[in-house]
Order: C-alpha cells, then structure tokens, then sequence
C-alpha cells in the first residue's frame, strides 16, 4: 500500500484543470433544471420550503451524482497510474543478483555446518527456484567481487556459490557498501532492473559508508540472516534494513525463506531507469466500475407531475 501511494500520479496532470470547467458548467445547468425555478418567482421562500418539505431534497440529490461522475471522468482522463507497464521487449523476469558475505565470521557452526556451508546450500535452493531465470552473485568481505552477472543457467551459479569462502578473498572485513556499489554497476549494465539479496550472519558496515550507498542505490533489497533459526533478528540487520529500506528474512529449516524472497523479487518492475523513459499503466480503467455506479444514480424515477432533473 505504501508503495502504490509513493507511486501514484498522473500521465496527464494537466487533464485535471478540466475540473473548473465542469464544475462551472454543472452549476448553470443545475439552475436551469431546477423543477421549482418557475415556482421561487410567485411564492415566498418560506412558504415554498414548507410545501415541498421532504421532496427537494430528493429531487436535488440526481443533480449531485452527475457532478461526481463528471469528476471522477475528469480524473480518468487525466491517467492515474502507480506502476511500470511492463516493456514488450524486455524478457519475463528481472535479473536477481544475490551478495554473499564471505568473512572469518561465516566459518561460525551455528548454524551446523557452519554458516557459510548454510548459505551455499540456500543459495543452491534459490537456484533451483529461480530455474531459468537471471540469477548473478557478488562475493564480499573487505572488497567486493563480481563472481557471475545475471544468467539464466542457475546451476553454475550454485557451483560457484560453493567455491566462495574467506580464504580466497584478498581483503577481510565486511564493506556491504562496496557489495552495493559493485551492483549498480552489474544491474546499470544491463539496464534491465533487478532485486539484490544479500546472505550474511551479521552487518557490520560502517554506517556512514553504508549511508552514501544506500543514496546512490535504487534497487529493492533483501536480506537472508544466516543464523540459527532461533536467534532474533540482529539490530545490525534492523539498522541496515532501515537505511536500505530492505526486507529481513530469518533462516528457516524449510524453503519458506526462499520462497518469500523470491516471491518479493518476482514484483520488482522490469526496469527503473530514472530517465524518463520508463512507460507508465494508464490504470483509469480500474475506476469505470464506480463511474457506472455514480451514472446510475444520477437517474431516478420520475413521479406522476413531476418534472425529471
């Protein structure tokens, strides 16, 4: 929900300055269909109110759902949309590139194996999920590796998940931020949009470092705590999640861990080139239901020597 009111706007903002138009319009012709027009000349208001009590109101009330129809048509008109229309070009599914952390605090056995062996077997599920679809990987610690960009062969990218450990990386440490950065460039690349989910224990990143990256990343993140089950949720990963504006996912036992992160992924829009050139869903359509509803009660029942509104 709070995506979709971030997200809303219209196509044609400037459609909405039809609105004054119509309401002068409606006001001239309310007065001019008044059924008691003729009668406010002879009789006394005071008197008038009192013979027609109960009724003006009802005969008035039609007059009032057609301003709200030709409203709500002026808002159709103007294009409201809150998503991405997806590009005719583009392939079915956005490129999700997972950041494995491969420091000394991976090796800890808790989970048993230890964690690191933990991680390569989720992302040996997250592979066999995402069968077919762009699947790359990061390895990092105090400096951050492209191992593979997005592929389709899934597969390989599990075999290659398992080869990553602290001993082959040049720098310790865990510098997220350097992981961030390393995919914009691997997701501006193919210009195509895509998710990152980043598998470790803990974030120990410098907030300040994490913060400047954060700014200049605009893709939706998650993470994947690779802890034993039973352990909370780390307020490292709270802190890092609030700056990124990312979800947090416990490990489980089973694939619903797996399962969630790669339902979140399948939502990601097809591409978010911040250029102007993204194709927004005019979605006025989904507003035809209620200008229907708003068209029939703007018709009422006339009754014998009544005059319609």
């Amino acid at each position: 929900m709070s995506e979709l009111i971030s997200q809303f706007h219209f196509l044609r903002p400037a459609a909405l300055l039809l609105a004054v138009p119509v309401i002068v319009i409606w006001w001239f012709w309310q007065r001019g269909s008044d059924p008691l027009e003729g009668w406010r000349k002879q009789i006394a208001p005071d008197l008038l109110q009192a013979l027609v009590e109960g009724k003006e109101s009802s005969a008035r009330s039609p007059v009032k759902w057609v301003l709200a129809g030709w409203l709500l048509a002026v808002v159709l008109i103007a294009g409201p949309t809150w998503r991405l229309e997806p590009s005719p070009f583009a392939e079915d599914a956005t490129p999700l590139l997972v950041l494995l952390k491969a420091y000394v605090s991976m090796d800890t056995p808790d989970p048993a194996p230890s964690r690191l062996e933990r991680a390569h077997l989720k992302i040996a599920d997250l592979a066999n999920a995402r069968k077919g679809q762009p699947l790359g990987l990061i390895a990092y610690a105090g400096s951050a590796h492209l191992v593979l960009p997005p592929t389709r062969d899934t597969d390989v990218v599990a075999e290659m998940a398992n080869e990553i450990s602290p001993a082959i990386m040049p720098v310790s440490g865990d510098r997220l931020d350097l992981a961030l950065r390393e995919a914009t460039r691997v997701l501006g690349r193919a210009d195509r949009g895509g998710t990152v989910v980043v598998i470790t224990d803990e974030v120990d990143t410098d907030p300040a470092a994490l913060r400047e990256a954060a700014r200049q990343f605009d893709y939706p993140v998650q993470f994947l705590q690779i802890r034993s089950p039973e352990t909370p949720v780390a307020e490292s990963f709270s802190s890092a999640a609030k700056t990124l504006r990312a979800s947090v996912e416990t490990l489980s036992v089973d694939d619903r861990d797996i399962e969630s992160i790669v339902r979140r992924a399948a939502r990601a829009p097809v591409a978010q080139s911040g250029d102007g050139s993204d194709r927004w869903e005019d979605s006025g359509y989904w507003f035809l239901p209620l200008l229907g509803i708003l068209l029939l009660f703007s018709f009422r029942r006339t009754e014998s020597g009544e005059v319609p509104a």
